[in-house]
């Protein structure tokens, strides 16, 4: 399967989805604020907690904890259009790494305009107790953009850049493009269906492999504040036991 031509297509799909619905003119950027989660005006900042149980970190289809367990939590802050938030999970690099937590600091601007949605942002990923000589420190720039096609299904395209990725990989593209759609309300639960497929491109003056990663799953949100999240992951690499398809379970909480 040519993963790079698929994600292709989606993002294709997905700007062509936000050229047809129009955008507002920019004076509308200060008129109307947004949510990181919800783009609904309010006068006072608003906060929230999240906490997190997986059977397995993933993030672009490889395995962050060694195939293990692995506990999350969240603070997040926004006002209007603009948002802040620190993220934490346990990891487990590998055998002869001792560290043990990721930390990512994030902030941006999110605004919609008519049925489009503009994420701009910046991400600092800190490994804190890594070993003195691993450069695994990173920074990302972020350009998302998302936008509903019909009461239940929306679609989102995102690029990050980073100008030296993970464990000094060197310069970094980032294209991820995502399907979501709501599956209704039954009794307590509100499950919803989302997809996504990415492609990390490596400058080709640094020795990395691109990588095609992908996942599908449905979230389960019941009793208000919980979600049951079950996911499929797969990747391109055929290489690398942690990249390997794997299904992961992950049950969170936010207040």
């Amino acid at each position: 399967m040519n993963y790079k031509s698929i994600t292709g297509r989606i993002a294709a799909t997905t700007l062509a989805l936000f050229v047809t619905t129009g955008v507002a003119s920019a004076a509308d950027l200060f008129e109307r604020g947004s949510m990181k989660d919800a783009p609904v005006e309010r006068e006072r900042p608003s906060c929230s907690a999240n906490v997190a149980l997986t059977t397995d970190y993933v993030f672009r289809g490889e395995s962050q904890s060694d195939e293990s367990a692995a506990v999350q939590g969240g603070f997040d802050c926004d006002y209007r259009m603009f948002y802040a938030g620190v993220w934490a999970s346990s990891v487990d690099i590998g055998s002869n790494d001792d560290t043990s937590v990721e930390v990512d600091v994030y902030g941006g601007i999110k605004h919609k305009f008519d049925k489009v949605e503009v994420d701009l942002g910046i991400i600092y990923y800190a490994y804190p107790d890594a070993n003195d000589n691993n450069d695994q420190d990173y920074v990302e720039f972020k350009v998302g953009l998302s936008g509903d096609i019909s009461e239940n299904v929306s679609l989102s395209g995102t690029v990050y850049y980073s100008d030296d990725y993970y464990n000094g990989a060197g310069e970094a593209f980032i294209y991820e493009a995502g399907i979501s759609i709501a599956l209704g309300t039954h009794g307590r639960f509100s499950p919803t269906f989302t997809a996504l497929i990415g492609q990390i491109d490596f400058d080709d003056d640094v020795n990395q492999e691109d990588l095609a990663y992908w996942n599908a799953g449905v979230e389960i949100g019941f009793a208000e504040k919980f979600t049951l999240d079950l996911r499929y992951w797969g990747t391109d690499d055929e290489n690398n036991d942690l990249r390997d398809d794997r299904f992961v379970a992950t049950i969170s909480s936010s207040w």
